[in-house]
């Protein structure tokens, strides 16, 4: 069995929400431990939209990883070593983005899983594993079982494949990219237009039918999240590291310019 089991997996397998941080400004391994302190499930290694070389997002992983807190990265790219790195340093799921065909989320099952699944390269030991020694014919199908390949669809284009891209199989979860796909249908940031509720509901029963979760990204405001969460969002991008601190951060100056003195 993996040293390090995938916490967000196990979240979703029990019918929980899994709950996850984006990663914009953080470059130091103690934001594995104050996200987890904050009571998050994962972490959001972004590196489409960052600055972030792999080095470290390799390091915030490896930290993550004994916290039991999820390190899941989503790649720049869909080369299959923009996965495969990341993976192989200790990350527990890849997010792919902007895929808008069954071919292209077949070719992300294949950069994240070992065969018979995907075609994943086998190196030596892993730091899933706490870098234990094992039979490859042991490790790879706990290494499959453990990865999280989370899709991310992003365009009208995209949502109308929900149904077989959710099908591929090797594929664990689909994540709505809300921003740019309401940028794409032009109708940037309306995300209580019908057409927004059109794909969700969509991508939802989809998942639902092949059993894996549906997830979303982009919608922070707390009423819409507790809305598209009953409708059955499973995987929640619940924010991120600079809008987090923005927010605090501009309250308590709000405060202190408000004292009387």
């Amino acid at each position: 069995m993996s040293a390090y089991p995938n916490h967000t997996m196990q979240q979703l397998a029990s019918g929980k929400i899994a709950i996850g941080m984006g990663l914009r400004l953080s470059r130091t391994v103690d934001i594995a431990t104050i996200s987890k302190t904050c009571g998050y499930d994962w972490l959001f290694i972004d590196m489409e939209h960052n600055s972030m070389d792999v080095d470290t997002a390799a390091q915030i992983a490896m930290a993550a990883l004994p916290l039991g807190i999820t390190p899941i990265v989503r790649v720049p790219g869909k080369e299959h070593y923009h996965a495969s790195r990341l993976l192989d340093a200790g990350a527990q799921g890849i997010v792919v983005p902007h895929v808008d065909s069954v071919e292209e989320a077949e070719r992300a099952v294949a950069a994240c899983k070992y065969p018979p699944v995907g075609h994943r390269s086998v190196m030596g030991v892993l730091p899933q594993f706490g870098y234990r020694g094992m039979p490859v014919a042991e490790s790879t199908p706990i290494a499959n079982a453990q990865t999280m390949v989370v899709i991310m669809l992003e365009t009208p284009a995209a949502i109308a494949q929900a149904d077989e891209i959710a099908a591929v199989p090797g594929v664990d979860s689909i994540l709505i990219g809300t921003n740019d796909l309401c940028a794409e249908m032009g109708i940037p940031g309306q995300f209580t237009d019908v057409r927004v509720d059109n794909a969700y509901r969509k991508v939802i029963a989809a998942c639902k039918k092949n059993n894996i979760h549906p997830g979303m990204g982009g919608v922070y405001d707390p009423k819409l999240m507790e809305k598209f969460i009953s409708m059955g969002m499973r995987f929640i991008l619940s924010g991120g590291d600079l809008g987090f601190l923005m927010a605090a951060a501009s309250e308590r100056a709000k405060f202190l310019h408000g004292l009387k003195i």
